[in-house]
């Protein structure tokens, strides 16, 4: 085992005191077996998969995208 230092708010050291008197389960047992649950609990990020690609029929260089942006954004301006 690797030994780990966590900080706790003392309330919830006070709970985990109490839960070890309890029980007759260690602090240290109680914390592994918290961490354990958490993480087969957690819901992991899914992959990402690639965007589909497409073709939009009408190419445009960087030069004339950046035209159309301007185009479009001056256009909305306007009609503010």
């Amino acid at each position: 085992m690797v030994k780990t230092t966590v900080y706790l708010p003392e309330a919830l050291e006070a709970r985990l005191d109490a839960e070890s008197s309890a029980t007759g389960i260690s602090r240290a047992e109680l914390i592994r077996r918290g961490v354990a649950m958490l993480l087969e609990q957690a819901e992991r990020p899914k992959h990402s998969a690639p965007l589909p690609v497409f073709d939009s029929g009408r190419p445009l260089t960087p030069e004339a995208m950046d035209e159309a942006v301007y185009t479009h954004i001056k256009e909305r301006a306007a009609r503010r």
